[in-house]
């Protein structure tokens, strides 16, 4: 008998025991659904995603309708993957929970699954809510205060860019952060749950996320902290709008190269306007090798991204690791920074020359970094938009001005950049009488203005610039 069909016996055997168990399972909680959302996936479809104790997928309701939901994955203990944690604390990751899901028909005006409301897009996007770097750190050399509103501010955060009523959603990763179980006696962290699990998901994301995810449709984009060799097997049970397929879920350590690699794909905002979402977890710093493996792969991603381009005369490139954007170098005293990803600035090169992205990509979407960032360029690259600040630990702020000869990328000269080291979300407002201009604000984590920028034609400007 093979592993997969012990681990396929195993989850058999636990939602037996669940159906067996009844109202213990769910206890304290009346309601079986801990999360119910809509993710959008390729070309836009929406997918309904159910996280549920019971042992039955729901049935959801669209435009009266009652249509069926498929099991996505079913109550699992997966295998041992390595943690932050000494060896003698790690643990395997439980996912004590049924994940269903449902692609709606196109059209779709009104939709629920189990009392809960499911926001779906009935127009073309006009208002997008960006977040990103949201989990709370546990780590032994450093603990962040999750118990701590102020110190860990994504459930506030969330509620105040849910009230800024967005279409759309755009989480541009790294949601999981308690990979380390809290030091004993830390009140910061104390009674934490931690590892690779539904308890440390839902504390580090599903919780304080409720209310946006409530308000609209996600795009969800997965930073490195969803790599396979970190809280993969939760990424693609929960979040990821690909098929969950055998080889592909970060289960064997063997398969990571197929499970940490996604490929890309468009989201239509508008008849003449798309995201295209970019699968960067995978990622280092340095530039690639042309014989090293994962070149080859994404030189073919790129290839397949720039073709989805040509669809739409507009498009925002959404990757975790800001290509064309920097980080705070603490190591020097003054500060100095970081330039932007070498690695995929070493592919990009390749295929379109100092200019990295052909015409037809309006501007980069990223996080990563854990600031709000905004960059434009004279040079003629488009600019780079950091959405970092969502939550997790803040890095220090950039200098200003910038070193001298600063640049993110080799032949980029920066014509303005705007920042912020603030905890924050950012918004994209689409101007009506102008076929790519957008108006981008960023808001501190109460939903107060920080700063609006306007982007058209490649180029953003930002008042006020200095943030810091």
């Amino acid at each position: 008998m093979t592993g997969r069909s012990i681990r396929l016996m195993s989850a058999i055997f636990t939602v037996l025991l669940a159906a067996c168990a009844g109202s213990d399972l769910t206890a304290p909680h009346p309601d079986p659904i801990r999360a119910a959302f809509v993710v959008l996936g390729e070309g836009g479809s929406s997918i309904v995603r159910v996280i549920t104790t019971d042992p039955a997928c729901p049935s959801v309701d669209v435009d009266g309708q009652r249509l069926p939901t498929t099991i996505r994955a079913v109550p699992e203990t997966m295998p041992l993957r390595p943690t932050k944690s000494p060896p003698a604390e790690s643990k395997p990751s439980a996912f004590p929970v049924l994940v269903c899901e449902r692609r709606l028909p196109a059209g779709a005006a009104r939709a629920s699954v189990g009392g809960h409301t499911l926001p779906l897009l009935r127009h073309a996007v006009r208002r997008i809510v960006v977040v990103g770097d949201t989990g709370c750190v546990v780590q032994n050399a450093g603990v962040q205060a999750c118990n701590d509103a102020a110190a860990w501010p994504l459930a506030r955060l969330a509620a105040a860019a849910a009230a800024k009523k967005p279409d759309l959603v755009i989480h541009v990763g790294d949601y999981h952060y308690r990979e380390s179980a809290c030091p004993d006696g830390n009140p910061k962290c104390r009674g934490s749950p931690w590892g690779y699990g539904w308890d440390a998901w839902s504390a580090d994301f599903f919780v304080p996320a409720r209310d946006l995810l409530a308000v609209a449709p996600w795009v969800f984009v997965r930073g490195n902290h969803e790599s396979c060799n970190r809280a993969g097997q939760g990424w693609w049970r929960f979040l990821d709008p690909h098929p969950l397929v055998s080889g592909r879920d970060c289960i064997d350590a063997g398969n990571d190269r197929r499970g940490d690699y996604s490929d890309p794909y468009v989201v239509p905002l508008s008849a003449d306007m798309q995201l295209i979402v970019f699968d960067s977890s995978r990622v280092g710093v340095a530039p690639l090798n042309i014989d090293d493996p994962m070149y080859a792969i994404y030189s073919v991603q790129f290839q397949r991204a720039m073709e989805l381009s040509r669809g739409a005369a507009h498009n925002i490139f959404v990757d975790h690791h800001p290509i064309l954007g920097f980080a705070t170098d603490t190591t020097r005293r003054p500060a100095g920074v970081y330039p932007g990803n070498a690695a995929l600035q070493s592919v990009l090169a390749a295929g379109n020359g100092p200019l990295l992205f052909p015409e037809g990509i309006d501007a980069l979407l990223s996080g990563h970094n854990h600031l709000f960032e905004a960059v434009s360029f004279a040079t003629g690259q488009p600019p780079q938009f950091v959405a970092g600040n969502g939550g997790t630990w803040l890095d220090e702020p950039l200098p200003r001005p910038l070193p001298p000869g600063a640049t993110p990328a080799r032949d980029a000269v920066v014509a303005t950049i705007s920042s912020s080291a603030t905890f924050g979300f950012v918004t994209l407002q689409r101007d009506p009488g102008a076929a790519a201009s957008w108006q981008v604000e960023a808001w501190d984590r109460d939903g107060r203005l920080l700063t609006r920028c306007a982007l058209f034609e490649r180029r953003t400007t930002c008042v006020p610039e200095d943030l810091q």
